[in-house]
């Protein structure tokens, strides 16, 4: 990890790529999973990634540091000079920072939240959809739209007008045994719960649907909720004029995500901050 460079590319055009990453008990949750997404990326934009031994390692003790949080870690092409051109050899330059754990109510994982729909629009760029690169301003200009504390997410549609995703967080709804969740192809962020929920959940008796849905869909869901690896799995309560019950999937699928130590202890959560 070294010093940043005015000069830097990901500071001056968004070049490089970044995760987030849950800490509980001083251990990186589902550090397998974002060093796989990381190295998606890296492959797609063709950068050269510090080798894995490396940044685990960094990882790993910065998290003890930590002991509950959350670490961004950074990697960018490094510094390449004026243009866009690339440099021919890139030097990355990678930076590990920690967090606090964000000030979330319990109750956003125990009664749900409630969600707007966004009216900015994700463009469609399938050489960069599905990878966390750094130019976010879809998801900085879709998250101004709002300021009350009553709503906690926003969803975004692509220029067609399927749901996508949230600004922050991957969307999924259920009938029955059944879950579905947008196809990220052509715009969005695979997150990685979203990833390991859609590897899984079929082995724990959900059938996992994955396509381009319009907002209508919403209206006819049994269930909505929202994933990310900080927020683990948070229930919807309410989308626009649609109310959601509590329902059973959801709860089912919350106690997998802890079982398999891929979302915070209820025990932490309720610890530090109450409903």
């Amino acid at each position: 990890m070294t010093e940043l460079s005015l000069f830097d590319r990901g500071l001056h055009y968004g070049d490089g790529l970044f995760e987030t990453i849950a800490v509980d008990a001083g251990q990186p949750l589902c550090w397998s999973a974002h060093w796989q997404r990381l190295h998606r990326g890296a492959d797609r934009l063709n950068i050269p990634l510090p080798d894995y031994a490396t940044l685990t390692a960094e990882v790993q003790t910065q998290a003890r540091a930590l002991h509950y949080g959350v670490l961004k870690l950074l990697v960018t092409r490094g510094v390449g000079g004026r243009g866009y051109a690339p440099p021919l050899e890139a030097h990355p330059v990678w930076h590990c920072l920690s967090y606090p754990w964000p000030a979330y109510p319990a109750s956003h994982w125990l009664q749900g939240v409630v969600v707007r729909v966004c009216d900015l629009r994700l463009a469609v760029q399938p050489a960069l959809a599905g990878i966390k690169h750094l130019n976010r301003l879809e998801q900085v200009l879709a998250r101004q739209e709002w300021h009350t504390p009553r709503i906690q997410e926003g969803i975004v549609l692509d220029s067609a007008g399927y749901v996508r995703e949230g600004t922050m967080s991957n969307i999924f709804w259920c009938r029955g045994q059944d879950l579905f969740t947008p196809e990220l192809t052509t715009c969005g962020v695979a997150g990685v719960i979203r990833d390991l929920l859609i590897q899984y959940a079929p082995t724990w008796g959900y059938r996992v649907h994955v396509g381009d849905y319009p907002l209508t869909e919403l209206a006819t869901a049994e269930a909505v909720f929202l994933t990310n690896s900080v927020i683990g799995l948070w229930p919807v309560r309410q989308v626009q004029q649609w109310r959601y019950p509590l329902g059973s999937v959801v709860r089912a699928l919350q106690d997998q995500l802890r079982a398999q130590a891929w979302m915070m202890r209820d025990v932490e959560i309720a610890r530090n901050y109450t409903a």
